[in-house]
C-alpha cells in the first residue's frame, strides 16, 4: 500500500549496516581463491547483470537483495538495480561459462509448486513472487537439459559445449508448508527453525547423493519440468514453434 520512498524516506537500512560490519569487501576483492557471482536486475534495461568478486562492494550485495516493495532502488554508477531474482534466480550461466567445474548445486529456498490456490492479497503477492523468481531458473534448467541431450545424442560435438551435472538441495516438500506470512517472521526461534531445516536437508542430500558429485546429475529434470520422459532430439528435424 505504501512504497519504501514513503515509509522510509531517509533510506535507513539496518541490513546494510550489518553487512558492512561483518564482510571485509576490500579483502574479498583482493582474494583470488574463489569465484563469486552476484546478480542484480537493471531496472532501466530489464536485464540481469552479474557482478564479479573483483568489484564487489556493499552496494552490489544490497542491489542483489533489493525487493522494491521493501527497499529503495540501489543506484550503482548511475544505473538503478533491484533484486537479481527477477532476471535469474539464481543465474546458472556464469557457472557454465566462467568456471571449470561441471557440477552445480542449487539451494532452493522458494517452492516451485504449491497445492493451495492463494486467496488473500498477501498469499497472491507471495505466489506471484515465487512464480516470477522460479521462472528464470526453470528456463535455464530447460536450456541446460536440452544442450545435454544434444551432446548425449551426438548432435552437438563441439568442444565449446559440455554437459553440466546439476543437483538441488531444498525443501523436499517442506517449504510449501510455510505460508506467505512467515516471510515477515524474523523471530529468533523461527530463524533457527529454518536453519535447522536447511542443515537437515543438506545432510540428507549429502548422504544420498555425495558419491554422484563429479559423476552424474541427481536433479530429476523430467519431474522438475513437469514433462513426459524426455525424448532424444532427432537429427535434422525441422524446427517448429
Amino acid at each position: 500500500m505504501v512504497s519504501p520512498y514513503e515509509f522510509n524516506p531517509l533510506n535507513v537500512n539496518p541490513l546494510r549496516v550489518h553487512l558492512e560490519a561483518v564482510v571485509d569487501f576490500e579483502r574479498l576483492r583482493a582474494s583470488d581463491d574463489l569465484k563469486l557471482f552476484v546478480a542484480a536486475t537493471n531496472i532501466r534495461t530489464g536485464r540481469g547483470e552479474i557482478f564479479r568478486r573483483d568489484i564487489l562492494t556493499a552496494d552490489h550485495a544490497m542491489a542483489s537483495a533489493c525487493l522494491p516493495q521493501l527497499f529503495q532502488t540501489v543506484v550503482i554508477k548511475g544505473e538503478p538495480y533491484w533484486d537479481g531474482g527477477y532476471a535469474g534466480n539464481p543465474p546458472l550461466w556464469p557457472l557454465f561459462y566462467e568456471t571449470q567445474c561441471r557440477d552445480a548445486i542449487i539451494v532452493q529456498i522458494n517452492p516451485i509448486e504449491r497445492n493451495e490456490v492463494p486467496h488473500t492479497p498477501g498469499e497472491i503477492s507471495n505466489r506471484v513472487d515465487e512464480v516470477t523468481f522460479n521462472a528464470s531458473l526453470l528456463a535455464e534448467l530447460r536450456a541446460a537439459d536440452f544442450v545435454a541431450r544434444l551432446i548425449r545424442t551426438g548432435v552437438l560435438k563441439s568442444h565449446e559445449y559440455r554437459e553440466e551435472r546439476l543437483h538441488r538441495i531444498g525443501g523436499a516438500g517442506k517449504l510449501e508448508s510455510y505460508n506467505a506470512a512467515t516471510k515477515n517472521d524474523v523471530s529468533w526461534p523461527f530463524l533457527k527453525q529454518l536453519r535447522d531445516l536447511g542443515c537437515n536437508d543438506a545432510k540428507e542430500w549429502l548422504e544420498a547423493n555425495f558419491d554422484a558429485i563429479g559423476v552424474e546429475s541427481t536433479l530429476d529434470m523430467d519431474r522438475t519440468l513437469r514433462r513426459e520422459l524426455a525424448k532424444p532430439p532427432t537429427k535434422g528435424a525441422p524446427a517448429t514453434a
